[in-house]
């Protein structure tokens, strides 16, 4: 028989010795090499590297040291990868107030910036602050409310007050300068504004104020432009009390007048009325409001001089204006003529005690409408307002309007 030839042949699951010693070299080597590849003692521990993150950028608008900034330009603070965590703008010790985007990347200011002032913006976002500091311009002309009526301290008005507000400065921009009026009433109402002329803007009522109630007129004006070289430089507020609703009626037909408090009848008074022999001397029929009162008060002829026909020139206790026309309440002994025949030059004679209760117990803005007479009384014609329709009215609003 031939030798026979025996190969040990290993099982399968010891069989990979050289590969094991294989993979244990390679793993080796990976152990010793960094993220890059370099090779580092065997040693030595084993460092896992982090690129450190980066500062967020953050940009201010306006940029530091900027001069002669529109007050109408509004404060940006933007940041680029990352939130702003804070914005601070000053003034001095005032402080402006601004709005976040949903992200907080971005902060705009929300109110127009002061003429003539020196501000200071700082931001912070993550590990990143930054700082500007700038000045706005100082406006060729400042516009300024000089004037809002009825205004007067402690003073109730009636229910169809207008608020009528006077500038220092024609208005160019009178849409802007419009919507920087506001009116907050307790009872809210609707209403609007009309421009009388470049310095006058008059608000009124759709229908009258609700009695008994305070209403908050401001206007926010300081920064906001109303013309070329011109801004605001001084807000206005003013805080007007309605009072009792007072609404007089004058039938000129029947020489009666009634007077009215919420509702309920408080006072009746035989009148004379104008004698209407022309028109100078017909009492104007219309809504009128009540404007200011004197006692006395010295009414004269308008265009008579002393000695020509219809001529006067008398004192006149207890008037309370209701025209620019020269209508007044007023008292009158006159009495045999009240409630029988209309002799006055167009004012609304009442008997003096009577005279003197209306007086005493009138609003400035309160109603007298009279009726009888074909002589119309002018929406201009002193606070004639309400002769206007409320459609109308609104036309004269520089803010455009849905029909």
């Amino acid at each position: 028989m031939g030798e026979r030839t025996t190969l040990n042949i290993a099982p399968a699951w010891r069989r990979p010795a050289a590969s094991v010693a294989l993979l244990a070299a390679a793993a080796l080597t990976a152990s010793c090499s960094s993220p890059g590849g370099t090779a580092q003692d065997p040693g030595a521990p084993d460092v896992t590297t982090t690129a450190t993150p980066q500062a967020p950028t953050i940009t201010i608008t306006p940029a530091e040291g900027s001069a002669k900034v529109n007050p109408d330009k509004r404060v940006t603070v933007t940041a680029a990868g990352g939130a702003l965590e804070d914005v601070t703008v000053t003034a001095g010790d005032e402080q402006i107030d601004g709005r976040f985007n949903a992200d907080k990347t971005k902060w705009v200011s929300k109110t127009p910036l002061k003429p003539s002032t020196d501000y200071t913006v700082t931001a912070k976002a993550g590990a990143a602050t930054a700082t500007s500091t700038f000045t706005t311009v100082k406006p060729e002309r400042s516009l300024q409310v000089i004037d809002v009526t009825p205004n007067a301290k402690g003073e109730k008005v009636g229910v169809g007050a207008p608020i009528i507000v006077t500038f220092n400065q024609p208005v160019d921009n009178k849409a802007t300068i419009e919507r920087a009026l506001e009116v907050d009433a307790e009872k809210p109402v609707e209403g609007a504004w009309r421009w009388i002329d470049d310095t006058k803007v008059i608000y009124r009522t759709a229908k009258y104020w609700p009695a008994h109630q305070k209403v908050k007129f401001n206007a926010r004006i300081t920064g906001v432009k109303g013309g070329k070289g011109m801004y605001g430089t001084k807000d206005y507020a003013a805080t007007l009390t309605i009072g009792a609703k007072q609404i007089s009626k004058v039938d000129t037909r029947t020489k009666r007048m009634y007077v009215y408090k919420d509702g309920k009848r408080v006072q009746t008074m035989r009148i004379s009325a104008g004698m209407a022999t022309t028109r100078e001397y017909t009492t104007t029929s219309g809504v009128h409001l009540t404007m200011e009162r004197g006692n006395p008060v010295r009414m004269i002829s308008p265009g008579r001089k002393k000695g020509d026909p219809g001529y006067y020139d008398v004192m006149i206790n207890h008037a309370v204006r209701i025209s620019n026309s020269g209508e007044y309440v007023h008292a009158k002994d006159n009495v045999w003529a009240q409630g029988v025949r209309n002799v006055s030059h167009g004012c609304i004679n009442a008997r003096p005690d009577q005279a003197k209760w209306f007086y005493d117990n009138v609003q400035r803005g309160d109603v007298v409408e009279i009726v009888g007479t074909d002589r119309e009384l002018e929406w201009n014609n002193g606070w004639g307002f309400w002769q206007m329709s409320f459609k109308e009215w609104k036309k004269g609003s520089a803010l455009k309007r849905k029909a």
